[in-house]
């Protein structure tokens, strides 16, 4: 990787999304490292008098204060994945910016401040949100640690979380919940095998029911969610001639808005109901979000928009604004599909769309 020396003074807000896009990538900012990238955007965002800035941690808070009816978010995570030989960014002849975070979400990042630099009389007040830690494991993320400490910096009547969407709306979001099925035997050699009982043999009804599994289809707010229930790894042996006496299975459910993490638990708990379980383990859980488009702001900004939204079958940041009784959506520049690859990438033209259409939604 090329050596990329951050940025002294604050970022230069007037170059085009396409140009700022390329400026936050070339600045690397992998998860725990976000504090060089977070004081660039404050004192980009305080050099701008129509908003109060507040920090906590490295997370960063811009607000315009204009006394206007409805206030709304933008919100989006400073971070990436580690750098995979792809820093500095590159501009190929085609209009295609390639580089670590082009997709997710620096482009999306580079919407917010192009926003926040250009639009300082919206005709509704904003609250900019650039939060640290996305990418990992969520007590460390940005935005549940303003959730916590400064719930007040997050109100709003509506939320748009600038996540890759490929330039569509996604509603809401799925909600995800992992567990751990812990079987039992005991151990023998496995030349004299009826000694003992094979703990994987026993998972092999668990296994069965999954493979058996059709997915619920709801419909929430005219958006068709598509859940799923899967083994996502499978962990047993002792040695090539020992019958094993313990297998665990992850099974990984992401399952729609309209459940809560409660209901999903139970329906995991009633699927396997009649498995030999030995134990049985809650890993992680995070629940989904509502799409929340029948509300007035989001169906001006579908308008504004255009297009047809689309269900988010991941789980996104969009579940903690909902938490906080704030519809949201996932709207953003990147392809979710290059979203942590190697040649992730992202279309100018595309940067400059999803700039043009919340603006015209912020000032019509």
């Amino acid at each position: 990787m090329a050596d990329i020396t951050p940025l002294d003074g604050p970022l230069d807000l007037s170059l085009d999304g396409g140009a700022l896009t390329a400026a936050l990538v070339d600045f690397p900012s992998v998860s725990g490292t976000e504090q060089p990238l977070a004081d660039a955007i404050e004192r980009a965002l305080r050099l701008l008098p129509h908003l109060t800035v507040d920090r906590y941690g490295n997370n960063v808070v811009a607000r315009t204060n204009l006394g206007r009816g409805e206030r709304v978010v933008l919100a989006g995570h400073i971070d990436t994945v580690p750098i995979a030989d792809n820093v500095p960014s590159r501009l190929d002849e085609d209009g295609i910016l390639w580089g670590c975070g082009t997709s997710d979400m620096k482009s999306g990042v580079a919407v917010q401040l192009r926003i926040a630099a250009t639009v300082p009389e919206p005709n509704r007040d904003l609250t900019f949100v650039f939060y640290d830690n996305e990418e990992v494991a969520a007590d460390l993320n940005g935005l549940g640690k303003i959730a916590a400490a400064h719930p007040d910096w997050l109100e709003g009547d509506f939320a748009v979380l600038l996540e890759p969407s490929d330039a569509q709306v996604e509603g809401g979001c799925q909600g995800t919940l992992r567990v751990i099925l812990h079987t039992a035997g005991e151990r023998a050699h496995s030349a004299r095998s009826w000694m003992g009982s094979n703990a994987i043999h026993t998972a092999a009804p668990i296994l069965a029911r999954l493979a058996a599994y059709e997915p619920r289809k709801p419909v929430i707010d005219g958006l068709q969610y598509h859940e799923g229930l899967n083994a996502v790894r499978i962990e047993g042996g002792v040695a090539t001639n020992v019958i094993p006496d313990a297998c665990a299975v992850t099974v990984n459910y992401r399952y729609a808005p309209d459940r809560s993490p409660a209901e999903a638990l139970a329906y995991v708990r009633e699927f396997f109901d009649g498995c030999d379980i030995a134990e049985f383990v809650v890993d992680d859980e995070s629940p989904g979000a509502l799409p929340g488009l029948s509300h007035p702001a989001a169906e001006a900004f579908m308008k504004a928009v255009g297009g047809s939204a689309q269900p988010k079958f991941g789980w996104t940041d969009v579940a903690r604004f909902s938490a906080l009784g704030v519809p949201a959506v996932n709207y953003g520049p990147g392809d979710p599909i290059y979203a942590h690859k190697r040649d992730e990438h992202v279309p100018v033209e595309r940067i400059h769309h999803c700039e043009a259409r919340l603006r015209d939604w912020l000032t019509a």
